[in-house]
């Protein structure tokens, strides 16, 4: 059995990483992060009993941020700082690119974000996605395919991506 101090040192980052894909800011992720390792702390011993703590604090972290979502006095707009459009003239055209595609994925809505970032962040499979969604693998597959089509609508109208040939 994997300790709760263990198990933040060695997947804590990757939460966190996850939570900025589902939220698109840095300091609101590790928010995010600590209110559900704060929930899952006390609950540790539960959690492993189930022996899949990945797939139960991921679940924890969506459906947080989903509340956090609900919730509107709770909910802040990041409209970034002067040192982050400062940093941006600095960046290389890749770099640029995952900035733009960052913008994009978060403008999906929760569940649609969600399943991006599970899928093609972490990897997962549909079955995984599903389990963590507490949703049916085809929801999982359509929710997908939505995101894809509304990131390609987006791109298209996008006149920087077309000039560079990426939807062709």
């Amino acid at each position: 059995m994997i300790t709760f101090d263990d198990y933040v040192r060695l997947r804590g980052a990757r939460l966190v990483q996850l939570a900025r894909l589902l939220i698109g800011d840095r300091h609101l992720a590790e928010d995010l992060v600590q209110e559900v390792l704060g929930k899952a702390f006390v609950r540790w011993k539960r959690i492993t009993e189930s022996g899949d703590p990945d797939l139960y604090l991921r679940r924890m972290l969506i459906n947080t941020k989903i509340t956090w979502w609900r919730r509107r006095s709770s909910r802040e707009i990041v409209t970034g700082t002067v040192g982050d459009r400062v940093d941006r003239v600095d960046l290389g055209a890749e770099a640029a690119d995952r900035d733009s595609a960052w913008r994009l994925i978060a403008d999906l809505p929760p569940r649609q974000r969600a399943t991006i970032a599970l899928r093609y962040y972490e990897d997962l499979s549909d079955e995984r996605i599903a389990e963590i969604l507490q949703v049916s693998t085809a929801t999982v597959r359509t929710q997908a395919m939505r995101a894809l089509d509304k990131l390609r609508e987006q791109l298209a109208r996008t006149p920087a991506h077309t000039e560079r040939g990426y939807l062709r």
